[in-house]
């Protein structure tokens, strides 16, 4: 128990706040405010107080790490990139009072990712939003836009608090809100009566500040027992490497000896079991644990080795083909780089269907061992399906049998 104290006390403030140290609660409480450009009377706001103390009794039933017992993996990866902006440390927990620190948080005004960003906004700030990937989902880049985002939020209105409520309602809002009350202070914004700003909006920088401050208050976190999540996360982090267009993220995960779901967790911005095929190459996340298992074992292969390869037949044409393999005609297109949907006779098109090599014109032919069951999960369909497709009445097959796969 003594150790665990001990790292907690000595651990938290370097995965939160990086090299900050503390004299005493109030010189902490006090550094805190002044991150955020507010007067050092906001620690006696009465709301602040409330939501702290309605946090503190939440936490101490659930867990304050129970968001960040899912990110202990990429919250270094946040740190190193708040380090390398103007953005003070304490905006980690803008990302928490966002989404709780879920790169799946979806909102019903469409907005994604750990920073909550709508589609909109993220393309302004260079995330790609496609067939292919949703990059609000993606930790890094959505991490680095958020992070250029509020830097371009305080130039405009020159105090921390300000960019922190303009993210949340947005730039014309805030510019309104103040307009109306002359002021931007802090205290008028805020007025219950008045209501200049939303009622999300005037609870959402004390939610921030509220959630610093109880990372922040070593007593709190010593009560939590949570070192154990401390000690994850400076141990274990992640990685970013490239692989080639189209690579399939299960191959990867094989490679380097990895559950292929433990991998596609790490990789939510991807729509599919593959990266997009437009550029020579694209940047995915393993464990840092993993970097040196993927440099040894990882190279590029032809697509052809680990997706289907079809030939053209007579009367074929895209659309036919999608259909058959129950792939976008328009994502055929692309991984082959057709420049026109004309096709020739033999023309052999890869099929992003991630399938084993011996499945031939939508058949497998069946080996020793193999189980109606297996095989349905290895393609993705259902025992059901597969045996209405070959007219089974039971489960048995034979090695050197011929499924149909596809209907």
């Amino acid at each position: 128990m003594i150790g665990r104290i001990f790292a907690a006390i000595f651990l938290l403030p370097a995965l939160l706040f990086g090299a900050l140290t503390f004299e005493s609660n109030s010189n902490r409480e006090a550094q805190i405010v002044r991150a955020f450009d507010l007067p050092l009377s906001f620690l006696n706001d009465a709301k602040l107080q409330k939501i702290i103390s309605k946090k503190r009794k939440e936490y101490q039933r659930h867990g304050f790490f129970k968001s960040l017992d899912q990110a202990y993996l990429f919250i270094p990866m946040i740190k190193d990139s708040l380090a390398h902006s103007d953005v003070p440390d304490e905006f980690l927990f803008l990302a928490m009072a966002e989404s709780g620190f879920s790169i799946d948080a979806y909102s019903r005004k469409k907005a994604s990712g750990l920073w909550q960003f709508m589609p909109e906004t993220g393309r302004i700030f260079g995330l790609q939003i496609n067939d292919y990937v949703d990059e609000r989902k993606d930790l890094l880049k959505s991490t680095n836009a958020a992070l250029t985002y509020l830097e371009t939020l305080h130039a405009r209105f020159n105090k921390w608090y300000l960019a922190a409520i303009a993210y949340n309602c947005g730039e014309g809002r805030l510019f309104r809100a103040i307009k109306k009350a002359g002021t931007d202070d802090i205290n008028v914004l805020l007025d219950e009566k008045k209501r200049y700003l939303p009622r999300e909006s005037r609870n959402y920088i004390r939610k921030i500040v509220a959630l610093t401050l109880l990372a922040a208050d070593e007593d709190f976190m010593i009560n939590q027992e949570y070192a154990y999540l401390l000690n994850r996360a400076n141990a274990y982090s992640i990685a970013q490497v490239e692989v080639a267009r189209g690579e399939r993220i299960s191959r990867v995960a094989k490679l380097i000896n990895m559950p292929p779901y433990k991998l596609a967790s790490l990789n939510r911005h991807l729509n599919y079991d593959f990266v997009p095929p437009h550029d020579k190459k694209y940047s995915i996340y393993i464990p840092y644990v993993k970097l040196n298992e993927f440099r040894q074992n990882y190279k590029p292969a032809p697509l052809e080795t680990f997706y289907m390869l079809h030939s053209v037949e007579s009367g074929e044409n895209l659309s036919r083909i999608g259909k058959k393999y129950r792939v976008p005609y328009k994502m055929i297109k692309e991984f082959n780089r057709l420049h026109s949907n004309v096709l020739r006779i033999g023309q052999k098109l890869v099929i992003p269907v991630s399938r084993p090599l011996d499945l031939k014109n939508g058949k497998y032919i069946v080996k020793r061992g193999d189980s109606l069951e297996a095989i349905a999960r290895n393609f993705e369909t259902t025992v059901s399906s597969l045996k209405k497709l070959n007219n089974l009445q039971g489960n048995l097959i034979r090695v050197g049998d011929r499924l149909s796969i596809y209907d």
